[in-house]
């Protein structure tokens, strides 16, 4: 039996992640992720320069993600018929004019139907660039090699929040954005140069139903993810207005401290859910995530916001990997595009109502209200995750 496992873990070490498609679609995803994170910070911001309220913040930020959301399942049907390439570059393209008319906007009107447009493009090269890491990674090591992939977007985390919000002290927010639309024309160049899986070649076309639009497999790994991504909603358009109201100094670090702490889950949540599975990381990570949410609500000092930060990163950059590797390995092959699909259509799904939900309540009951919402938010994430759990232990009873 030791023989066994020694070989097992023999074959697993030669089974390479660092290929060269692999290095280019790491550092594409970079930078595009830290252009659009650029942007994270400093939207809000921009919207109330163009007379906008709490409430339009969370339209403006929440509207992105709808239509997002809505590209998703055309975009997993076109990753296995039109082909990775397609997809992913056709999103990029998309991503970069939008983010670049930016630069010439000045009304929220115009703003709220690039923010749409925008949408579509990051939901169409988001579903494809997991997608891509995916085909690229040996099966036997999808959580482990989906937690490195994940550290490129980290990676842009944690400088591109910090340096959006520096260097609109410094520059024109049109400027900003040229240099956002820049980064993601960098990343289209990069990318032009992977070899991407070619689209299946069928004798006899599948029939593809009208509303085939989620797979089905990949929805309980989905749904938790919702109620985790939905307290990010409140963060990203949020936090740096309740900082201000409050007088606490050093959102730049928050993003900072958050992202270093996802870089650190990044080197042993992934392999510690292809050993363990789903079980070893979950329940823990949601535990931190839902400390870190009533550390906001209270926020005394800058202390409290950056161990919030710390404790965020770090349950999110557990869980996040391991959701992802168990809703790609339960589709079936021919829908490993349509399950990172629906997984990342939750994840916007999310964001966008958190925002626009947390936009209401920070309307009627401040800012505060947000974080205690999200804590409640991720209490239902526990207690849905214990309720599959105890499904399928009845399952396999029967």
């Amino acid at each position: 039996m030791s023989g066994q496992i020694s070989s097992m873990q023999s074959v697993r070490k030669k089974e390479k992640i660092w290929t060269k498609d692999f290095i280019l679609i790491c550092l594409a995803n970079f930078f595009i992720f830290l252009g659009f994170q650029m942007t994270l910070p400093t939207l809000p911001l921009f919207v109330e320069q163009l007379g906008g309220n709490d409430q339009i913040i969370g339209v403006v930020v929440g509207i992105f993600t709808f239509s997002a959301l809505l590209i998703r399942p055309y975009a997993g049907h076109a990753l296995e018929s039109k082909g990775r390439g397609f997809v992913y570059l056709t999103g990029l393209i998309i991503f970069v004019l939008s983010v670049g008319s930016y630069s010439i906007i000045s009304s929220i009107f115009f703003l709220l139907g690039m923010r749409i447009i925008q949408g579509a493009g990051w939901g169409l090269s988001t579903t494809a660039t997991g997608t891509i890491a995916s085909d690229l990674i040996p099966p036997s090591r999808r959580g482990e090699g989906l937690g490195y992939f994940g550290l490129s977007g980290n990676l842009a985390l944690a400088f591109g929040p910090s340096l959006g919000l520096l260097l609109v002290d410094e520059i024109s927010f049109h400027l900003l954005f040229l240099i956002c639309a820049t980064l993601g024309l960098t990343a289209f160049l990069l990318s032009v140069q992977i070899r991407f899986k070619k689209a299946v070649q069928h004798s006899v076309q599948p029939t593809v139903h009208k509303w085939d639009v989620y797979e089905k497999s990949a929805l309980k790994p989905s749904s938790l993810l919702f109620f985790i991504t939905a307290t990010f909603g409140g963060i990203a358009s949020f936090l740096p207005l309740y900082t201000v109201q409050k007088g606490i100094e050093g959102i730049q670090w928050y993003f900072f401290i958050y992202a270093v702490a996802l870089m650190i889950t990044r080197t042993f949540a992934g392999q510690l859910y292809d050993r363990k599975g789903h079980r070893a990381i979950f329940l823990p990570g949601v535990a931190l995530i839902f400390t870190a949410m009533l550390l906001l609500a209270w926020l005394p000092n800058s202390l409290a916001l950056f161990i919030a930060a710390f404790l965020y990163g770090f349950g999110f950059g557990t869980i996040q990997p391991g959701l992802q590797a168990w809703a790609i390995d339960q589709a079936p092959k021919d829908r490993k595009g349509m399950a990172n699909a629906t997984f990342f259509s939750f994840f916007d799904l999310g964001i966008g109502i958190g925002a626009m939900t947390y936009g209401q309540i920070s309307h009627l009951f401040g800012y505060q209200s947000i974080y205690y919402t999200s804590a409640v938010s991720v209490l239902l994430s526990a207690c849905i995750y214990l309720f599959y759990l105890k499904k399928e232990q009845n399952h396999a009873k029967s």
